[in-house]
């Protein structure tokens, strides 16, 4: 979060929440954390989403680089010779059965 704080101008999400009972009595979300009244702190929910972003951006782009460092480094195989499923064998012979009938214009 360092990175991000810095891109953002120092911002720091942790300190981000709502007092939800006496509002009047802290200055701010970590004093009312401190002293255990109740707080929703979304900003560590948006600290932890950016954490997970960063860390899923980073492994995609690892992952990314294996795969096509592996795909340089592969010789390339021979075209797979075609194999004819029995479908295309039967339909094959559909075709050539229709085409050698003399009835048909």
């Amino acid at each position: 979060m360092p990175v991000v704080g810095l891109a953002l101008g120092g911002v720091d999400f942790s300190n981000l929440g709502i007092i939800l009972a006496d509002r009047d009595l802290y200055a701010s979300a970590a004093e009312a954390v401190a002293a255990g009244a109740p707080v929703i702190q979304y900003g560590a929910f948006i600290n932890t989403v950016i954490n997970f972003l960063l860390i899923a951006l980073v492994v995609f782009l690892i992952v990314k680089a294996f795969n096509d460092m592996k795909r340089r480094t592969q010789k390339p195989d021979e075209a797979p010779a075609a194999a004819v499923t029995t479908e295309e064998r039967l339909l094959g012979e559909i075709r050539d059965l229709l085409a050698t009938r003399k009835d048909v214009p």
